[in-house]
């Protein structure tokens, strides 16, 4: 049966854009403002080329005006009591469905997209995000009772979904008590224009929301103003790795949903018919123009061809054709760049070996359209399998085993989502907890929900949008703002002096501790280690480039450690505290050389202490089972981040480097571990309390040497997932700075003080949560 057109009425939408002459200024402190260098530029409909309206080009000047509005708003913002913002934002949500119908027509016409999506998926979950939020708002002093807002919120987000990116954005940030400087994509102003408007209406005050329109210049001055606390970017991870360099030098706090490469993987015993309507939802989705597309098709080996001919043959159902019809499956690419991009890759995929198989469907004669494409017999290695395509194309390879299934849906830099089809749970559930992906899909796609956090592993990003944990990417400890920085005077170690061994005789040679194993510097140096008075305590291993990579090895080989249940590795904790112990007069007898008697024996105490608090905590810190208005549960899981590289404060050897050791471990993670140059010498006592404690062979790693030097090669690494650099400023930007290539995550203290003996600053929930991402693994349950 064939579908008649069945077109939507623009018309409300268009007497909205002509009451404004299709012409638009920025939202800036609660009013219509011209961009101060005069410049404007169009969007246009990629659906037809036609223009649509002309929109201000934000400049630094337009940035700078906009931040300092919202600077003016924040007190004010943020001083409200809970209830009254929690009634803007419940506000926000209303008129947005009061708007609902004109809003999805303003998305397809800027963006491309069919008006069946924008009316039914979108904009639902716009505002569901509101509501969702004015909830949060309204909990926030009882349920988040030591954090307190960012501050001045940067955010920039992508054309593919203009008003929900938005959405995902602003709610949580205002929720919060943050105010906002918002830069749209360029090619999809519009919605978000429409959204100022919105808050103007409800009497939103001025200043918390400002909308700033342009192109990546605009976006870079956002990136860039000092007066900017946070930024939170959704993009390609290309802008993302350039964000995060843009940023290393300063104190912003940095959230990125980056690009994907989600694996599509469907097992010999699933529900073929359902899959290939999953499938259709996964990668022709927004033509294909989702982060989170299901592009890779990993099929088990036994069913591809039967599952091959099912896809053809439903790909020759799917219409393509004018956004505005309700009939349609297919849009519009949203501009030419984009398309002549799909273009040139399908290309590349044909020449490198793959089939290309398209359907022989009706295509618009204008406008800038792109058929759902099949690419079969794709090589995992080939660039249409590693990467983001961003348009209507699938590539389809095979598998034989569950394990190799696995293997390949990881082979990629990416990690933001995947799919697993199986009627059997005990395979979907087994396969979707070693996938690598911030959200896994069991028999479903592209579920989203605003109490279900969104994010990626590895070059995908890193925080995540929705629920809880969203939260948290806009609040932080409130004591930390006003924590001191690290005194510039403060007293490093020496490379030698005149003083002489205490007793005549030097305490004792340390060594470095690798894989469970004591284990000398390749360098063939060490470096004295000197008391208060000068006095030598003994000689520590100057650690190279060779000996990290020693440390990174035994450590991603430590894979029964994230395995070992948590309360066996609370068990282990309990061990060392217990080992600590026995030692306890012995080990502040040797401390107390370097930080006093006084120190040194509370400094003990507390980290037995604090050895019992993660020892607790470790079958504690667990996730959540959401239950979204839909027929799922999302099962939201703290996994350990894997491999931490870890440079220790100088001014509490033991506590310091206990603090930030602890939470890595009940988490499940690994760690390489610079202790303090002031005290290196406290590695001799530590081994021996490791190996005393069943702690598997790698799970913790000491590297004595110069933090400077070993911080590059640790954020440089590539097997290194995170980075926890707690020394001076100049090492929290180093530590940024020097992982921008694998983007991995980066926890600093920003070159603040922490006291380590106050256990509000010292330890709990703020160090696990940057010890763990979550994954949230979507599982339909029926009725």
């Amino acid at each position: 049966m064939e579908y008649g057109p069945a077109p939507e009425d623009p018309k409300d939408a268009l007497l909205w854009l002509d009451r404004h002459k299709r012409r638009f200024g920025h939202f800036i402190a609660g009013e219509w403002r011209q961009p101060v260098e005069g410049a404007f530029f169009d969007t246009t409909d990629p659906a037809s080329g036609e223009k649509i309206a002309e929109v201000a080009q934000g400049s630094a000047a337009d940035i700078d005006a906009a931040v300092r509005a919202a600077r003016n708003a924040f007190p004010q913002w943020q001083g409200l009591a809970a209830h009254a913002r929690a009634r803007h934002l419940y506000a926000l949500a209303r008129a947005i469905q009061r708007h609902s119908r004109r809003l999805a027509v303003l998305e397809t016409i800027d963006n491309g997209k069919p008006i069946r999506e924008s009316r039914d998926l979108d904009i639902p979950l716009v505002v569901r995000h509101f509501y969702h939020h004015a909830g949060w708002a309204q909990l926030l002093d009882t349920e988040f009772p030591n954090d307190s807002a960012c501050g001045v919120v940067g955010q920039i987000i992508p054309w593919n979904f203009p008003l929900l990116m938005l959405a995902w954005k602003i709610a949580p940030a205002i929720a919060t008590g943050n105010t906002v400087v918002l830069k749209p994509a360029e090619f999809t102003p519009l919605t978000a224009l429409a959204f100022a408007e919105i808050c103007h209406e409800i009497g939103l005050p001025n200043g918390v929301v400002n909308i700033v329109t342009g192109d990546g210049s605009t976006g870079e001055a956002l990136v860039k103003h000092p007066g900017v606390d946070k930024i939170a970017f959704t993009g390609s991870t290309e802008v993302g790795r350039a964000i995060r360099s843009a940023t290393a030098q300063s104190h912003k706090r940095l959230s990125l949903e980056l690009g994907g490469k989600s694996p599509f993987v469907v097992f010999e015993d699933a529900d073929l018919d359902s899959a290939v309507e999953g499938l259709v939802d996964g990668i022709w989705l927004n033509q294909g123009q989702v982060c989170c597309a299901g592009s890779r098709l990993l099929m088990q080996e036994s069913i591809a061809e039967a599952l091959l001919q099912k896809i053809r043959s439903r790909m020759s159902t799917l219409r393509v054709g004018s956004p505005l019809d309700k009939a349609i499956d297919i849009g519009a690419i949203v501009a030419p760049v984009q398309l002549e991009r799909i273009r040139r890759l399908v290309d590349q995929g044909v020449a490198e070996g793959a089939t290309c198989w398209q359907p022989q469907i009706e295509m618009p004669t204008r406008g800038l359209y792109f058929p759902p494409t099949l690419l079969s017999n794709v090589h995992p290695t080939s660039a249409v399998a590693q990467q983001e395509i961003f348009g209507p194309v699938l590539a389809a390879m095979t598998f034989r085993t569950p394990a190799e299934a696995v293997e390949l849906a990881n082979n990629t830099v990416y990690g933001l989502a995947a799919c697993v089809w199986s009627e059997s749970i005990n395979v979907s559930l087994e396969v979707a907890a070693q996938i690598k992906a911030g959200v896994v899909w069991v028999n479903c796609t592209n579920m989203f929900d605003a109490a279900c956090g969104f994010g990626g592993y590895r070059e995908s990003g890193y925080g995540r949008e929705g629920g809880r944990e969203g939260l948290l990417e806009y609040l932080e400890p409130s004591w930390f703002k006003s924590a001191p920085q690290l005194s510039a005077s403060e007293r490093k170690p020496e490379a030698s002096t005149d003083g002489q061994p205490a007793d005549g005789a030097i305490d004792r040679t340390v060594k470095l501790y690798i894989g469970g194993k004591q284990a000398r510097p390749d360098s063939g140096y060490s470096f004295e280690v000197r008391g208060q008075r000068g006095e030598l305590l003994g000689e520590a291993p100057l650690g190279n480039r060779k000996d990290i990579r020693n440390a990174v090895e035994a450590a991603r080989k430590a894979t029964t450690w994230a395995k070992t249940t948590a309360h066996n590795r609370a068990q282990v904790l309990y061990y060392m505290a217990e080992n600590l112990s026995l030692r306890q007069e012995e080990i502040s007898r040797r401390l107390a050389a370097i930080v006093g008697e006084a120190q040194a024996a509370k400094e003990v105490a507390a980290s037995i202490e604090r050895i019992f608090t993660y020892a607790a905590w470790a079958d504690k810190f667990d996730g959540a089972v959401h239950n979204p208005p839909s027929r799922t549960i999302a099962i939201a899981m703290n996994e350990p981040i894997g491999t931490v590289g870890i440079i220790c404060p100088n001014d509490a050897p033991l506590l310091g480097l206990l603090s930030l050791v602890l939470p890595v471990l009940a988490a499940g993670n690994t760690a390489i571990v610079v202790p303090s140059e002031l005290y290196p010498l406290i590695v001799g006592d530590l081994y021996q309390v490791f190996d005393t404690s069943d702690l598997p062979d790698g799970a913790v790693n000491l590297i004595t040497g110069y933090a400077s030097q070993l911080l590059k090669t640790i954020a440089e690494h590539d097997d290194v997932d995170a980075v926890w650099c707690f020394s001076d400023e100049s090492s929290a930007a180093a530590a940024k700075s020097f992982s921008v290539g694998n983007l991995k995550q980066v926890f600093t203290n920003e070159g603040r003080a922490i006291d380590w003996f106050d256990a509000k600053q010292g330890e709990g929930r703020w160090f696990l949560q940057h010890a763990t991402q979550v994954k949230n693994i979507w599982v339909p349950y029926g009725e």
